[in-house]
């Protein structure tokens, strides 16, 4: 059963109505499955299994600690790109053997820290980051293991505010820089070069972008080891699609048919940071319908929801479903194609109370007549929601609730006012 399913009229988290949580635990309440998080970190391993992977869970993606002691206790590894996350990690249980330390711009104490957790690797960026590492590293009495993240220059076909594998984007290095900066590095001691990183972008939905950049891979890896550099992971980074629409995405199993031969050729160990395809769609944002009105042609409804509580549409003009938790009489679940429009639905603006224009979850979204009070549902909510969450207009973020059965278990409270101005000094 899909964890988010509708029953008697009503949407259900596994076995929970979602009325009973938003009645328990106020609006608006990011709601998660645990069950939704646990599948699909059992279908990577399972579907790379051939080449021992390590599927480490892009904390950024969603950080909740509840999550991630979870996501630990059930074998996954982690990716971070702060020392905060680093140290969220460790909070909850997971193993810094286990964990990548990624991102273009980290300060020496980070360096330092991920280096005394004993972090599996650093992905390196650039050579100014490998000189800092080297440095930091020697000054402490350590060596660094590292990846360099190299950029394959090939098109993820997505977002362009999410796609990182051209040679445009500020993460990693061309492929000939790369090569520079290996060569140049073999005879540093205080680092040691164990694997090779690339990530193509984000919310990547056919397999072709992967084939191209494996490729380049494979021969990338046999020059490093040629140069006398010990590769023994491939990392791949992340970046596969979810459904936000409908079935837009591909299943794990069709990127690893592509993604596995290639790690295999090269005689790695296949690491991988997933993020979005773990926790998108193990998420939903519940809200309460404020009030509705009517300006010239337009329809708005405004809920108790934000852009920030879920910036996504605002920030990249982001698609997700919305329908009512509690369907009307006469309503049925929302379609299974979000292209589709119920014949009792009209165009709505669905906003909410922030004082910018573009406070919107949704534009001229066909949705039924929803009265003050009614609950709503925005699916796919599950990554980059509550992590890019803020105060503005001094509003406390949301609650959030972890479902597991027939148990749901507050993971983050309310913020209340007083939370907002402690760290504050007047």
């Amino acid at each position: 059963m899909e964890p988010f399913h509708y029953r008697d009229g009503q949407l259900y988290c596994e076995e929970i109505p979602a009325a009973e949580l938003a009645d328990r635990f106020g609006t608006p309440l990011y709601v998660y499955s645990q069950s939704s998080f646990l599948g699909t970190l059992k279908a990577l391993q399972s579907a790379y299994a051939e080449v021992a992977p390590l599927v480490c869970y892009s904390v950024k993606a969603n950080s909740n600690l509840g999550i991630l002691k979870v996501m630990a206790a059930h074998g996954s590894g982690f990716d971070v790109v702060s020392a905060g996350e680093l140290h969220r990690v460790q909070v909850a249980g997971g193993d810094p053997g286990k964990t990548v330390f990624a991102g273009v711009g980290k300060t020496d104490e980070e360096i330092k820290a991920g280096l005394e957790a004993g972090v599996l690797m650093f992905n390196v960026e650039s050579e100014a980051e490998l000189d800092a590492i080297a440095r930091v590293a020697a000054s402490i009495g350590k060596v660094a293991p590292i990846a360099l993240r190299v950029n394959p220059d090939v098109d993820p076909k997505t977002h362009r505010y999410i796609s990182t594998g051209k040679k445009e984007s500020k993460f990693g290095m061309d492929i000939e820089r790369a090569l520079r900066v290996a060569a140049s590095s073999v005879a540093i001691s205080s680092i040691r070069m164990i694997g090779m990183h690339m990530h193509i972008g984000s919310q990547i939905t056919t397999t072709e972008p992967y084939a191209g950049a494996v490729a380049k891979g494979v021969d990338l890896i046999a020059q490093l080891r040629e140069m006398g550099h010990p590769i023994a992971w491939y990392n791949m980074g992340g970046g596969y699609g979810i459904n936000y629409k409908g079935h837009e995405a591909r299943p794990v199993e069709e990127f690893a048919r592509v993604i596995a031969p290639a790690v295999k050729a090269a005689g790695c160990r296949l690491a991988i940071e997933p993020g979005r395809v773990i926790a998108g769609n193990a998420g939903i944002l519940l809200s309460r319908v404020l009030y509705t009105k009517q300006s010239g042609d337009k329809r708005f409804l405004i809920q108790d929801a934000a852009m920030n509580d879920l910036i996504r549409p605002a920030l990249y003009e982001s698609y997700h479903r919305i329908w009512p938790a509690v369907l009307p009489p006469g309503v049925s679940p929302p379609p299974d194609d979000a292209d589709v429009q119920a014949p009792e639905c009209e165009p709505w603006d669905v906003v909410g109370p922030v004082c910018e224009s573009g406070d919107f979850l949704a534009r001229d979204r066909h949705l039924p007549r929803l009265d003050r009070g009614a609950l709503i549902a925005t699916f796919s909510a599950g990554a980059y929601g509550m992590v890019m969450a803020s105060n503005y207009n001094t509003r406390p973020r949301a609650a959030e609730v972890l479902v597991d059965g027939t148990d749901a278990r507050l993971v983050r409270r309310r913020e209340t006012f007083d939370d907002l101005l402690r760290p504050e000094i007047f």
